[in-house]
């Protein structure tokens, strides 16, 4: 590859190109070309391309990049002598850069923006709540068909969220008891009625923060991780070969993550609740109280049902968890960041779903009296 740069007149500069415009080549041109129209842009640029006998997309990005370069000073470039089949290879690039443009371009308004955003997230609800469906379906299934269970996977899958994850529970559960009671204990001690922290804690645990704060972990563990793991596979072709093979990739992939989060969630959530009344007595006993004033406290401030009530909905809040994770990494596309977007949007779409459900189990025991 060689050029040449003239200086035809005052206003007039003159590139002349020939042999071969490709990535080598052009690495070499790129800031020689760029800088001798940048220190004194010329009025006409003329770029002679007669003698190039092969361009590829480096060479076309070249010769933009002079186009472009004359447009932001507002003077001319014209091209001469570029073969057709290269004319129309810098054809299709402009008008591929016109169609991005077009697509960036657009402003909307405020609240046009916020309708968009309402649209999505009511589009995403209606998804979870179908796909939830069509796993309740497929659970019914598998439970009067266990043959057909992925065992493996299962037991995987319960290793991954139960015995992995205890150490984080028990953590947080223990800090938020010790937390709760030591926070509450100067509002109670104006009135002389610390004993009841155990009450409010206890009773705290059972019936709202155990469920949610469990629920909230997994959100974070559990369903990204089952949207990596699936988003990964659907990548690489996995998901379309269970498909040509004719198995279910529901049935295949996903029931057994969702069987093994059921199962093992309400046993996360007694370790949760039991390291909080852990860091619950922690503070009561600084504060002078025995372990039998605590225990006997405990028994009359928490009732069975109460206890109850926590474990059915976590059982559904594992279900959300695990089905919104899945489904996300189902709905994984085939761009670079599709994972890390799947990872991202199950966490958040877990969140939603896990808030909408606690205020449906609020509104329900309520009416219920429990």
């Amino acid at each position: 590859m060689s050029f040449q740069i003239e200086q035809q007149d005052a206003n007039t500069l003159n590139i002349i190109f020939s042999g071969r415009l490709d990535m080598d080549s052009v690495a070499k041109l790129w800031q020689p070309c760029l800088s001798a129209i940048k220190q004194k842009p010329p009025r006409k640029l003329l770029i002679d391309a007669e003698n190039v006998d092969y361009c590829d997309g480096a060479g076309i990005a070249l010769l933009q990049a002079l186009q472009m370069q004359q447009m932001t000073g507002k003077n001319s470039c014209t091209i001469n002598g570029l073969k057709q089949d290269f004319k129309n290879l810098l054809i299709e690039k402009e008008q591929q850069q016109i169609k991005v443009e077009a697509k960036s371009s657009p402003k909307h308004r405020l609240l046009e923006n916020l309708g968009r955003i309402g649209y999505g997230v009511a589009q995403d609800l209606r998804n979870n709540i179908v796909f939830l469906g069509i796993l309740a379906d497929q659970l019914c299934f598998v439970c009067l068909r266990p043959s057909k269970i992925r065992w493996i996977d299962f037991w995987k899958a319960m290793e991954d969220v139960g015995p992995r994850a205890f150490p984080i529970v028990a953590l947080i559960g223990f800090l938020i008891g010790l937390i709760s009671t030591f926070q509450a204990a100067p509002s109670f001690g104006q009135f002389g009625a610390q004993i009841l922290m155990v009450n409010l804690v206890g009773l705290g645990l059972v019936r709202e923060m155990g469920p949610l704060l469990t629920a909230v972990l997994l959100a974070g563990r559990t369903s990204s991780a089952f949207a990596a793991e699936i988003g990964t596979m659907k990548i690489n072709q996995e998901i379309n070969a269970l498909n040509t093979m004719g198995i279910n990739p529901i049935r295949f992939l996903v029931i057994p993550r969702i069987l093994a989060t059921m199962i093992i969630t309400p046993f996360l959530e007694v370790f949760l609740i039991i390291f909080g009344l852990l860091g619950c007595f922690a503070v009561m006993s600084s504060l002078g109280y025995s372990w039998d004033a605590f225990i006997h406290q405990l028994n009359q401030a928490i009732k069975l049902q109460d206890y109850i009530g926590g474990l059915i909905k976590v059982f559904v809040f594992g279900w959300v968890i695990a089905g919104v994770g899945c489904l996300n990494g189902l709905k994984t596309t085939f761009d670079a960041q599709a994972v890390g977007r799947s990872t991202t949007k199950a966490v958040v779409s877990s969140l939603i779903m896990l808030v909408i459900l606690d205020g449906i189990f609020a509104i329900v025991y309520y009416i219920l009296g429990i």
